[in-house]
């Protein structure tokens, strides 16, 4: 087995993510933290209490990168693309990031820009075009780079799919999995497949960071009476996520990090704030039985 990876949170520029985190930093417990640092490339302020925090995780090397706006599976390469791998071009020299990743999927096409990532289809077509990209995205961040997995599929197939396909995806530059185990929860929810079964789908030894996260229900929009399982990062962690963790740090042979995620505005009372900080201490102890 690996050495113990380092566990981290997934930085957010929110009131109630700074109360409930506040904490964690303070006991040095949090030893590594991820940064969407293209929400700044749409304008959106971070508060001076988390810029502190990113500049301090950088100066520590101890700063994760991740973007979640570039695209990289759109078809068209446009000026935004251009624009928005310049920004991170500036950003990975203003500081001191280990390494990059991106979502698998697209979010433009057309006039539509932003929002989130949608499935594509697994073609050579769509291959070829990603891998392009990601070319670009290591060029401009000159960091080692990954995908996270993604809860989107057209159908069966795409699911049991989506593991050899990101392989291919990634060959390109050598590039790293972000396994997504509450994406993997999603698929067995909505597709009814063992997530340990869909986890043995995707390259493992490409894997060098973790994500647990909690979600929620959405009914359909077919008008039947069914709920999607979504990676809305609302809720805490389901136990069943945190027992694939188990199984899927045990597989994974080059595993560095854990972040878990949780989004702002998610956690504005006292108990949820409360909440938050059980899961990350599980996660602690989660780590410490399986890395004695």
């Amino acid at each position: 087995m690996s050495a113990r990876p380092k566990l981290g949170l997934s930085l957010m520029s929110t009131p109630d993510f700074h109360q409930a985190s506040a904490e964690l930093f303070e006991s040095g417990k949090v030893e590594v933290v991820e940064w969407s640092f293209d929400n700044a490339f749409n304008g959106a302020y971070t508060e001076p209490w988390c810029q502190a925090i990113v500049d301090r995780y950088s100066d520590s090397n101890a700063l994760l990168g991740h973007g979640v706006t570039l695209s990289p599976l759109s078809a068209r390469f446009s000026q935004r693309h251009r624009d928005w791998l310049i920004g991170a071009a500036e950003e990975f020299r203003r500081h001191n990031y280990i390494h990059a990743s991106e979502h698998f999927g697209f979010s433009e096409a057309g006039p539509v820009a932003h929002g989130a990532p949608l499935a594509v289809p697994m073609n050579s077509v769509t291959l070829k075009c990603g891998k392009e990209m990601m070319k670009r995205f290591a060029e401009a961040t000159r960091r080692p780079v990954g995908l996270e997995n993604l809860a989107f599929a057209f159908c069966m197939e795409d699911v049991k799919r989506q593991g050899e396909f990101i392989d291919h995806f990634l060959s390109e530059v050598d590039g790293f999995l972000l396994l997504d185990l509450h994406n993997l929860y999603c698929q067995q929810i909505n597709f009814n497949i063992p997530a340990t079964e869909l986890l043995e789908s995707y390259p493992l030894d490409r894997v060098r960071e973790i994500h647990i996260s909690g979600g929620s229900f959405s009914p359909s929009i077919s008008g039947r009476r069914i709920f999607v399982r979504r990676d809305t990062h609302d809720e805490q962690a389901p136990q069943e996520v945190l027992e694939l963790a188990v199984h899927a740090l045990k597989r994974c042979p080059e595993i560095e990090y854990v972040i878990y995620e949780r989004l702002g505005y998610t956690m504005e009372d006292e108990e949820s704030q409360a909440e938050y900080r059980e899961d990350f201490e599980t996660l602690v102890q989660l780590l410490e039985m399986i890395y004695v």
